[in-house]
């Protein structure tokens, strides 16, 4: 079977992953009729451009992110705030009214944090209250309403989060490189670059490779296959994510607020 060979930068798989979710049969269906809602994240960012035909700030389309000097929480203030798409049209209301709308034909979006071998996907928790989600997940399971986790392959982690999350939390350590969490294992729809190359080209992705230098840090290397017109496919879509600029996030421990982060504590 012909096979071609192709590595990604996390923001070149965050466009490619939400090139899919945004082709999804039950997304598509919802921006036509139902209602959408995309949690903050810098893939999910790239998702609501994919799905508006606009450009978001993904970087303030952020919460809790993960940064050089540790985990960390972006102000609320710098943030945009949920995205919320009705009939395809965006709409101003506040989370916890949506969500008491929500059926079975609409559509709830969020990332992870990491993902493990069994396929099951995990979201740190700073926020002591368990942030969107926590306030969010069991009504979207009780309505049936389709949950999808747009996720890298950079976010793999050996081991189990159901074992991990047994034994984490913000009151269970005693010292972090930023802002202790918890992690909360979740269930859905789950979109990684393999799924999102067989969503849009039909061709089977295989990861071969992870890592880099210069640049490429956290970048997954790819084996696809497939016949010579997905792979057609499969190079036009790989050459119209390359050079896909990453995000940027800084924070300011001086002037941060939170009471848990233990740079603050210093």
């Amino acid at each position: 079977m012909p096979n071609i060979q192709v590595t990604l930068t996390p923001a070149e798989s965050k466009r490619l992953i939400a090139k899919a979710v945004a082709a999804l049969p039950e997304v598509k269906r919802a921006l036509r009729q139902g209602t959408i809602v995309i949690g903050l994240g810098t893939t999910n960012a790239r998702v609501a451009e994919e799905l508006l035909g606009k450009k978001i700030e993904s970087e303030k389309f952020v919460a809790g992110v993960v940064l050089p000097k540790g985990t960390c929480v972006v102000p609320h203030e710098r943030r945009i705030g949920n995205i919320i798409i009705r009939g395809g049209k965006l709409i101003k209301s506040k989370l916890d009214d949506i969500l008491l709308e929500l059926t079975a034909g609409d559509v709830f979006i969020k990332g992870a944090n990491a993902l493990d071998a069994s396929g099951t996907a995990g979201v740190l928790l700073a926020s002591r209250r368990g942030g969107t989600l926590g306030r969010s997940l069991g009504t979207i399971m009780a309505r049936g309403v389709t949950f999808i986790i747009p996720v890298g392959l950079e976010k793999f982690i050996p081991g189990s989060i159901q074992r991990v999350s047994r034994t984490t939390g913000i009151f269970r350590v005693s010292y972090a490189t930023g802002y202790p969490s918890g992690i909360m294992p979740i269930a859905g729809k789950v979109i990684t670059e393999l799924e999102a190359f067989e969503i849009l080209t039909g061709a089977e992705a295989i990861a071969m490779g992870k890592g880099g230098i210069s640049g490429a840090e956290g970048s997954v290397t790819l084996l696809v296959q497939g016949t010579q017109k997905q792979l057609s496919k499969a190079r036009k879509l790989v050459n119209g994510t390359k050079g896909e600029p990453g995000t940027k996030v800084e924070t300011n421990c001086r002037t941060c607020k939170l009471p848990d982060c233990w740079y603050r504590r210093r």
